[in-house]
């Protein structure tokens, strides 16, 4: 019998366990995968583990205060590279931008790119993103559970908000006003795929997420499978154990107030559970029919983005491989084709890459043989939509022939046997996600709220990760993770005998530590 049990270890995982430990709580983690990480997965090359998942770092202070939370410092556990470079953007017609993590820079970069009136619109553009991430940074992505009328209420006393905001515009419609070049409308609207989306769907308001990237870029030596081993080695110090290959097949809520979980080898029983994993597996019944109940919206809601993801070594070839630093995207000459390839369900016949050049962005010289991820966007599974049989080796023929028409090649050139994950393989990593790796679509301006929250409807069972509220991306994961280790100890704190009072209303503090505050995170 334990305290709490979290199943999965990914960033929200990894984050509730820290969290729920940090305050004095025991916790036995089961992990299906045999490493922590979820979606920052990795594989072996002849080079190292080469990440095979997410590889943006930003808002670095959600990792310093888990850590600092827990009596320690982040940097003692891993070491993380503050990126000057951004990223470094190509388009077809040879055209460059780099962006960096200076507001000066940006702007002379800007306008050596575009001209002088294209770097005023990109520091209106700057301005507008920075006013709409601190608006809605507490009282929507760091509030366990957001409300619509607070938040509405808040925007009502600052009235420029809502036309930044542009509720009725998509994302791509309102960079169309934001800029005259069409390229910088590409660039900006490349960030609604970040959180799974297409500019031509997602709500305005994520050019914040431009605010976010713009006040830092870390890379994790070592990969960012690195950082989720660094969690579990703080959490084992902390007393948190940990179990992989240890898939669980059912949860059954029992008469006695706990929860019973049946795994291949073993039946594990639990106080409270922490579910870090897509919700739709529960809503689908992947864990069984007594919490098929749970966030039951997820089972016929549009799923995001999946991807065809290359993780391979190799030696960089050709004019573009001295150029290329760690982040990299190389842009396609129409973005309206290529999503619209995605929303019809196929693989975009122009698509754009993103390439992370992993040994790059360090302090270390490059190696001749080096670790390289690429990811091209590409639509979820369809229900009742078998997969073409071809789409690796199209992928293949469509991946590095616009990439030698950039002027970058690899020596040896991969296999899709050995290096492609594409959406079907997901979806068999990850179960019942339908290959998308971002959960429900955040497509629509009520996206935000729709999603399920830590709180269930099943006593003792709460849900975190990326699938759940505030959403997708490492940073985002693991405030989920804390969100939902909050609710715990609340809801534990309120069952006390010898508790006295509760606060009402939810916490938007800067460090996401556990707290014994009052929070209402609607169940799922």
């Amino acid at each position: 019998m334990h305290d709490h049990i979290v199943i999965g270890s990914g960033f929200g995982g990894l984050a509730a366990s820290l969290a729920i430990a940090t305050a004095g709580g025991q916790v036995h983690v089961l992990e299906r995968h045999a490493t922590p990480g979820g979606r920052a997965r990795h594989v072996p090359s002849q080079a190292g583990p080469i990440d095979a998942g997410p590889t943006v770092l930003t808002m670095r202070w959600v990792f310093d205060a888990l850590f600092e939370a827990a009596g320690r410092r982040l940097e003692d556990y891993v070491t993380l590279h503050h990126q000057n470079i951004l990223a470094r953007h190509w388009w077809p017609d040879g055209s460059q931008l780099d962006l960096f993590a200076n507001a000066e820079q940006n702007r002379d970069a800007v306008l050596a790119f575009a001209g002088a009136k294209a770097a005023r619109q990109f520091e209106a553009f700057s301005r507008k993103a920075a006013e709409l991430f601190n608006a809605f940074d507490a009282p929507l992505m760091r509030a366990p559970s957001p409300s619509i009328l607070g938040l509405t209420g808040r925007v009502l006393k600052r009235p420029t908000l809502i036309k930044h905001m542009a509720p009725l515009s998509t994302l791509a419609r309102a960079l169309a006003k934001d800029f005259d070049d069409p390229r910088l409308q590409q660039l900006f609207g490349r960030y609604a795929t970040y959180v799974g989306g297409s500019p031509y769907q997602s709500p305005a308001v994520l050019a914040l997420i431009w605010r976010a990237e713009a006040a830092g870029v870390h890379v994790v030596e070592g990969g960012m499978h690195t950082l989720a081993n660094s969690m579990m080695c703080l959490a084992q110090d902390l007393g948190v154990t940990f179990e992989f290959d240890a898939h669980v097949d059912e949860i059954v809520p029992c008469s006695d107030g706990t929860l019973s979980m049946s795994c291949s080898n073993a039946t594990h029983h639990a106080g409270c559970v922490v579910f870090n994993g897509d919700p739709r597996a529960l809503a689908t019944g992947a864990l069984g029919p007594h919490v098929s109940h749970v966030a039951k919206q997820t089972r016929n809601t549009p799923r995001s983005l999946s991807a065809n993801v290359w993780s391979f070594s190799a030696t960089p070839v050709g004019p573009r491989a001295d150029e290329l630093v760690h982040h990299n995207v190389f842009f396609c000459a129409d973005p309206s084709r290529e999503f619209q390839d995605i929303k019809d369900g196929r693989m975009p016949r122009d698509p754009t890459l993103y390439i992370c050049a992993e040994d790059r962005g360090t302090d270390k010289p490059n190696p001749t043989l080096e670790r390289f991820e690429i990811i091209m966007n590409a639509p979820p599974l369809r229900t009742g939509v078998p997969p073409k049989g071809q789409e690796a080796q199209t992928c293949l023929t469509r991946t590095f022939p616009i990439l030698k028409a950039h002027g970058l090649g690899f020596d040896p050139v991969p296999h899709p046997r050995h290096a492609l994950t594409d959406p079907l393989g997901f979806e068999k990593l990850f179960p019942a996600t339908q290959g998308s790796l971002y959960g429900q679509s955040p497509h629509g301006m009520m996206a935000a709220f729709q999603r399920p929250q830590a709180r269930t409807k099943v006593p003792g069972l709460y849900l975190c990760g990326g699938g759940t509220h505030p959403g997708a991306g490492v940073p985002m994961s693991a405030l989920s993770g804390t969100h939902a280790a909050e609710a715990i100890m609340m809801d534990q704190t309120s069952r006390s005998p010898s508790h006295q009072t509760a606060t009402p209303g939810g916490t938007s503090t800067r460090s996401p530590t556990v707290a014994p505050a009052r929070s209402r995170s609607s169940p799922s």
